[in-house]
């Protein structure tokens, strides 16, 4: 996958309705029967009770001198009710004071009504600025359905906008499966790249910056230096006078043509607000492979590829020194290339130090961890695969290869590890043994084996310092908030946009 899901804090549930005060003119044994009451239900349940027994509010107001504004209001819940008021129309109507104050609403009708009132009281009702109107006797059980249909079907969009952390993995889940299926190539991103190439005259080798400069300005956009970038962005692109901020100390290590070109992708693909989070992670996805469509031509980098597979010198190190890009960019833009022009299956690891999983592609059958979504980021490697060992070893210039024997067979895999702000990552490519021959660093004499995910393999301690060390230590963890929280509401999850919205107004 060419992104990570990460979650952010959880937005404040919506406030429930308040528990009415009782008049403090009233005993306290009084006032502790009723104090838990809800003042919607009240006044429901009298009002119903009122129905039923064919009062009006002048015929209440002769039998117990309860003035009818002071009845209705009560009704309404907008006024509290004194204990001998209540005890009075309890009598009037023939009725317990726990048919009064009981929890279930004394009709279907009423359920219906409580419930809409409870919503347009609600904070998330008053944050959508909804209008509100008034629920009265004459008000068709059709409208009320209809309202609480709508408010049920936002309900489910918001949840579905405000993704979980499982709701995430999920989405990256499905479409790191649609990119197995399709080998991880988009030949239509590769066409409109392709295009965009021809209009700039690019012939072959590495994306000059002039060149970019001319894709830049044929897509009718400029680029505009931004020291204030908001921190929440990497480029921020103003569509009213077609200018893209970037700022020249990049704080994320991004290669800053990769990040304007992807920016850029935005306009040449099309892309819409978009609706959900998976949306959201698709439009990533698709922006960063133009981006590296442009940056590793299809052409001349299948070319170079080619006569590297007949060389039998395939490296990944090789097609970054010759298209001027990160290794990361490198070993990304192999996996779009190597099944569908080499025939050769393989799988992409990016792994941080402390051997979890952050990103991850594989079309070769490799078992890699995952958790019952099928989510494999955020999820241990095992400590024996080369994406592991690869922190162990001497040399960290040049490339790291390994034979490893696991359940699903024996794979070859090179690696390199890159230093980032989130600390040091591996990167490793790796193919089934039958494809290694191809790739230069086959003749490794490093081997290992692992059984993952057997958990005797890594995940359980040996024997020996089980015996010693069970129940005599305790470890303070490193608590990850975010684990915990929802991912952000909005259309870009994660972006601030008011922070957004007056940094374009302080450059208008």
């Amino acid at each position: 996958m060419d992104d990570v899901v990460e979650a952010c804090e959880a937005p404040a549930a919506p406030a429930a309705a308040p528990a009415p005060a009782w008049s403090r003119a009233e005993p306290t044994e009084r006032r502790a029967r009723t104090s838990e009451v809800d003042a919607l239900h009240l006044g429901k349940a009298l009002r119903h009770h009122r129905k039923r027994s064919g009062l009006t509010l002048d015929a209440v107001r002769e039998a117990t001198g309860v003035a009818p504004s002071q009845l209705s209001a009560i009704e309404t819940g907008k006024r509290e009710a004194r204990f001998s008021t209540l005890q009075q129309l309890a009598a009037l109507y023939g009725v317990g004071l726990d048919e009064l104050t009981g929890t279930a609403p004394p009709s279907p009708r009423a359920a219906r009504e409580l419930e809409l009132e409870r919503v347009m009281a609600s904070s998330a009702w008053r944050q959508a600025q909804l209008p509100t109107f008034r629920i009265g006797p004459r008000t068709p059980d059709d409208v009320l359905e209809t309202v609480l249909a709508l408010v049920e079907r936002l309900d489910r969009a918001q949840e579905e906008r405000v993704a979980t952390p499982e709701e995430a993995r999920r989405a990256n889940t499905q479409l790191r499966a649609e990119m197995r299926a399709r080998d991880n190539h988009f030949p239509e991103i590769e066409a409109e790249a392709r295009r965009v190439l021809e209009r700039v005259g690019y012939q072959a080798g590495p994306l000059s910056q002039h060149l970019v400069a001319a894709v830049t300005e044929r897509l009718g956009f400029t680029v505009h230096d931004a020291p204030d970038l908001p921190h929440s962005t990497r480029s921020v692109t103003d569509l009213k006078r077609r200018r893209i901020y970037l700022s020249r100390s990049q704080r994320t290590g991004h290669d800053p043509r990769s990040v304007l070109l992807q920016a850029l992708g935005h306009h040449v693909l099309g892309h819409a607000v978009p609706r959900d989070y998976g949306e959201f992670l698709r439009q990533r996805i698709e922006t960063n492979y133009f981006a590296a469509a442009l940056l590793m031509p299809e052409r001349t980098a299948v070319a170079f590829l080619a006569e590297a597979k007949q060389a039998r010198q395939l490296a990944v190190e090789d097609l970054r020194d010759a298209f001027a890009v990160s290794y990361e960019a490198a070993a990304h833009r192999l996996t779009n290339l190597a099944t569908v022009h080499l025939g050769i299956p393989l799988h992409f690891q990016k792994v941080h130090e402390s051997g979890i999983i952050y990103k991850a592609y594989e079309n070769d059958d490799v078992t890699f961890p995952a958790d019952h979504t099928g989510a494999i980021e955020g999820q241990p490697v095992c400590r024996y695969w080369t994406s592991r060992e690869v922190f162990d070893a001497d040399d960290r210039v040049h490339a790291f290869e390994q034979y490893t024997e696991t359940p699903s067979g024996t794979y070859w895999c090179t690696a390199m590890t890159e230093r980032s702000p989130q600390g040091e990552f591996s990167l490793s490519i790796g193919v089934p043994f039958s494809q290694a021959r191809w790739f230069r660093g086959r003749a490794t004499k490093h081997r290992s084996r692992s059984s993952c995910p057997d958990p005797t393999c890594c995940r359980r301690p040996p024997a020996e310092l089980l015996a010693d060390w069970a129940g005599q230590a305790w470890p303070s963890a490193r608590a990850h908030s975010h684990l915990l929280a929802a991912l952000p509401p909005g259309a870009f999850p994660g972006v601030d946009e008011t922070e957004v919205y007056a940094f374009l107004a302080s450059r208008a």
